[in-house]
């Protein structure tokens, strides 16, 4: 400090030669200080912009993950509910399938000449093969779940639509003698499974209901095989 008031002092007139010189080199100074702190604050700025945008980034990514295993859970809910509704109309239908005495006052349901018991039967079968054993095998494949879910929507209101058509028939379509003929049937199955009656004469009545059915209705599978089998059983207690 003391050299420049020493020059100020006895060199002083140098100041009007190189004035403008030294004012430039200020000014020079002060602008490249100037662009310095800018650049500073640009990479600053940049490193805080690229911080946030790697934060936002994590954030989404843990809401997409949260996102997905909500959706997976939602699915399953869905499936085990889909595959609820599947059992509830598979335990109706069993109601008929395991009943003669239930099918004999409602034949449609079993009569495949009749285009909704088609439909019916064909939606049942649908969604039996597109059943999922377990349900998490569906969880990874969105389109399959919707095929089951729809395929189990057509089989209830198919079974829906047939049961209302089948309930209002009754034995209609029949004429009056094969009307008397599914009458003799069914009070000759039921004494087939009186287990009053003495085993030869359950096994008469099962024989003879069965000729009467012929060429009327075709007997769910089910439930005659369990008719079969009690007729059986009994048929050897009365030979013990």
């Amino acid at each position: 400090m003391d050299s420049i008031l020493q020059f100020l002092g006895h060199d002083w007139w140098l100041l009007f030669v190189f004035g403008g010189s030294m004012g430039g080199a200020v000014r020079g100074v002060v602008a490249w200080n100037e662009r310095r702190a800018q650049r500073r604050l640009e990479r600053y700025r940049i490193k805080q912009e690229t911080k946030a945008a790697v934060a936002r980034a994590r954030t989404e990514a843990k809401k997409a993950a949260g996102l997905g295993r909500v959706d997976r859970e939602t699915a399953r809910r869905e499936l085990v509910k889909t595959v609820a509704e599947h059992d509830a109309v598979d335990t109706r239908w069993f109601g008929y399938e395991t009943d003669l005495s239930t099918i004999l006052d409602y034949p449609m349901m079993v009569d495949m000449r009749e285009p909704l018991t088609v439909d019916f039967h064909k939606a049942r079968q649908r969604a039996y093969l597109l059943r999922p054993e377990p349900v998490e095998s569906l969880l990874d494949s969105r389109d399959a779940q919707l095929e089951y879910r729809d395929a189990v929507h057509a089989y209830a209101s198919a079974f829906e639509i047939a049961e209302q058509e089948a309930r209002r028939r009754r034995r209609g379509d029949f004429n009056a003698i094969e009307q008397e003929r599914l009458a003799r049937a069914q009070r000759l199955l039921a004494l087939a499974v009186d287990t009053a009656a003495s085993p030869t004469e359950r096994q008469q009545a099962y024989n003879r209901a069965r000729k009467e059915l012929d060429g009327l209705i075709v007997l769910p599978r089910p439930a005659t095989v369990a008719l079969e089998r009690q007729v059986q059983l009994a048929l050897e207690r009365g030979a013990d």
